[in-house]
């Protein structure tokens, strides 16, 4: 698995242009993905590796009572559409 997640200056990851989700930070590295109707789908996770930076996908397990990693990805937006698909 990937390296710890590293400290982030921006506050949103650029872009979120193919979906109407929207981000809201919820820790260093992490945000909330939120539908347009304000309703929480995941979390996308910032994570430094060796060729660069990239966001992992993640969603709540209620079964579980844990996050669940769905994949890591080149770009917020893929990250995002991943969320989305994986309902």
């Amino acid at each position: 698995m990937s390296a710890l997640v590293h400290a982030r200056t921006s506050s949103t990851p650029l872009p979120i242009s193919r979906t109407r989700m929207r981000l809201v930070p919820a820790a260093p590295s992490l945000w909330r993905v939120l539908e347009p109707g304000g309703r929480v789908i995941g979390h996308l996770q910032e994570v430094a590796q060796a060729g660069g930076t990239r966001f992992r996908a993640r969603r709540y397990s209620a079964a579980a009572h844990a996050f669940r990693d769905l994949g890591d990805f080149w770009s917020a937006d893929d990250a995002v559409e991943c969320l989305m698909f994986a309902r």
